[in-house]
């Protein structure tokens, strides 16, 4: 495993945003463990997320794209940490564009933050995390009604490796098959229990045998052979 996702995985569990324990999803399912990208607060915090997210978008993607999409309303400080970083680590300027909610109709007027889509822009989508696929499903057209853009792939940070809506891969996989372009993640779960599975982590062993056991048990329902 590469440093920087080991890093990533600490930082994950340092700043509270990974947890296990009982969590019930958005979609009903009870899991083991819970990611929430909003308890990333500080400065500092963003500034390292945004490092890490540039590092497997480099890895993944290497520097052939102009735009950094990050969808309403998680995706927008994504995007613009991440723009600054990529910047930072790798001299390329790249724009960051993010979508309103609500469509304004003054001043700075349209459905878009940030840059302007222009066509032939080649355009990387950045979230959290994706677990059924359902926000690409509504950012796709959205991107595809500003410009003829090329969308070149899409960057979470977690990867939860469980089954997409038909049960044939991962939402990842599915959004790939789906809409043709590729989808990485900073690191995938498989990666978290390999770090963290009885090993300690601030001090701390953050999945023991007993929480192992539950995720084990959460995969045999929910995850992908």
């Amino acid at each position: 495993m590469d440093s920087y996702k080991e890093e990533f995985i600490e930082f994950m569990v340092e700043s509270d945003v990974l947890k296990f324990g009982d969590f019930t999803l958005k979609s009903g399912r009870k899991s083991p463990f819970f990611m929430n990208a909003g308890a990333y607060v500080t400065g500092s915090q963003l500034k390292r997320l945004g490092q890490y997210y540039a590092k497997a978008i480099h890895e993944n993607y290497g520097d052939d794209f102009d735009v950094l999409f990050g969808p309403a309303y998680k995706g927008i400080p994504l995007s613009v940490a991440t723009a600054i970083a990529y910047d930072e680590l790798y001299g390329k300027q790249i724009r960051y564009c993010s979508n309103r909610k609500e469509i304004k109709d003054h001043g700075d007027a349209g459905i878009l933050l940030g840059s302007e889509l222009k066509d032939g822009d080649r355009v990387v989508i950045i979230e959290d995390v994706t677990t059924s696929g359902k926000s690409i499903e509504e950012t796709y057209p959205i991107l595809k009604e500003q410009a003829s853009v090329d969308i070149v792939g899409l960057i979470v940070s977690l990867n939860r490796l469980e089954k997409g809506k038909t049960g044939e891969g991962t939402a990842l996989d599915e959004i790939s098959k789906t809409y043709g372009f590729k989808t990485a993640a900073i690191v995938d779960m498989s990666e978290v229990i390999e770090r963290l599975y009885k090993k300690e982590c601030g001090g701390r062993i953050v999945i023991d045998d007993d929480i192992k056991l539950r995720i084990d048990m959460y995969y045999a329902t929910y995850g992908v052979n």
